[in-house]
């Protein structure tokens, strides 16, 4: 894989990302610098990291951005959620939000547990490596 547009897991990040433009587009003037901003804010950071991880060619690098992308997911799901308490968003509108948030981050999960087997792999060989050493 050549490029982070290839990543299915990406595409719906980016997906998620004009959703909550637009969830957000319906937030009252005042929330503009409040949770329209943070709402943006953790959106836009789960893609980014997601391609950040896949663009530094580290497995375990790759693994912790991944990380911080579930912690902005998460982030995201709570920040849309106190949209419904506080009565901004109906559920019916922050219902595919949610949705989104939760096959998310399975799919990051998935990738994280991936990832993380592959170097775990990465380091049982390397200890075997060391142990046949002549040295």
């Amino acid at each position: 894989m050549q490029s982070v547009r290839e990543l299915k897991i990406w595409q719906k990040a980016m997906d998620l990302v004009e959703a909550c433009y637009r969830l957000s587009a319906t937030l009252p003037a005042d929330e503009r610098f409040g949770l329209t901003s943070q709402i943006r804010r953790a959106a836009t950071s789960i893609p980014a990291n997601i391609a950040e991880g896949f663009g530094r060619w580290n497995t375990r690098e790759f693994g912790g951005f991944l990380a911080i992308s579930c912690g902005s997911l998460r982030e995201l799901e709570t920040h849309v959620i106190i949209t419904q308490r506080l009565g901004y968003v109906s559920e019916a509108n922050a219902r595919p939000v949610l949705r989104a948030t939760d096959e998310l981050a399975k799919m990051l999960f998935r990738m994280r547990e991936r990832v993380t087997n592959k170097t775990e792999v990465s380091e049982g060989e390397k200890r075997t490596l060391r142990a046949n050493d002549p040295r």
